[in-house]
């Protein structure tokens, strides 16, 4: 499969689940490479032009690697999607602010991710005709949830918006999620920080708009990556996977 000049080195790797794909795009208008991982559903040999199979854009948390959510990417390919991880965080990015209002302080870097993720989804679309990127999942841990959330609220730009099909985060804390009908909305909460006021919809919001906050008991912010626990990583591939494959209501979900 070739890339053309987007791609600087093509790599394999094997996790402990499927054959990932190392490769990294180069976005000229500003000279920046996008190290990612490609996860390819099983049977990627019915992804065609003619019956496209779904995609999901995983970003991980600030300071941890894109390749570090094995579990997830599992998760999502065993429900036929194709998993771009994308590794946000460059040598020589500015770090991220721990001071001030935070909101303010660091949308420099949600925005800069948006950008990415705007910039994987034309990319890719040109590329893998097999994949539908008109209608992405977007995922997210932490910052990258932030990053996910920053993009479907359409506030890189509204056009945006009508690529995204869904959003799914991992305890992300700082930006609010789309409160829409058009894309769908799941977020799985750990226990031991709180999402700032207006962050998560409320329960009356969930209900109008269909989407679904799980909390998880003793679960943390930090472990919600594959150095967390088989017990952790187990409910919340259990809870994305319903999730995705509607075989559970939010409230059965919450109950988990």
């Amino acid at each position: 499969m070739k890339f053309s000049s987007f791609i600087l080195l093509t790599t394999f790797v094997f996790s402990f689940f499927s054959r990932a794909e190392n490769i990294v795009l180069v976005d000229k208008s500003r000279n920046r490479q996008v190290p990612t991982e490609l996860y390819y559903p099983k049977n990627k040999q019915l992804c065609t032009r003619a019956s496209t199979c779904p995609v999901v854009l995983l970003s991980a948390g600030y300071g941890v690697a894109h390749g570090e959510y094995t579990f997830l990417a599992e998760t999502f390919t065993q429900s036929g999607y194709l998993v771009v991880a994308i590794g946000h965080e460059l040598p020589g990015d500015p770090a991220l602010s721990v001071s001030g209002n935070l909101f303010e302080t660091r949308s420099e870097n949600w925005q800069r991710g948006a950008v990415t993720l705007a910039f994987i989804q034309q990319t890719l679309k040109q590329k893998l005709p097999g994949y539908n990127f008109d209608a992405l999942t977007l995922a997210g841990h932490s910052n990258g949830g932030d990053i996910s959330a920053w993009l479907a609220n359409g506030w890189l730009n509204e056009k945006h918006k009508a690529y995204i099909n869904s959003i799914i985060t991992l305890d992300h804390r700082r930006v609010a999620l789309p409160k829409t009908k058009d894309i769908s909305v799941l977020s799985v909460r750990a226990s031991d920080f709180a999402a700032d006021k207006g962050v998560l919809p409320t329960p009356g919001e969930q209900k109008l708009f269909g989407s679904c906050v799980v909390r998880i008991a003793d679960a943390r912010h930090n472990d919600m990556s594959d150095a967390g626990p088989d017990w952790l990583k187990q409910k919340i591939q259990y809870i994305v996977s319903q999730y995705l494959n509607k075989t559970a209501s939010c409230d059965k979900l919450q109950q988990v």
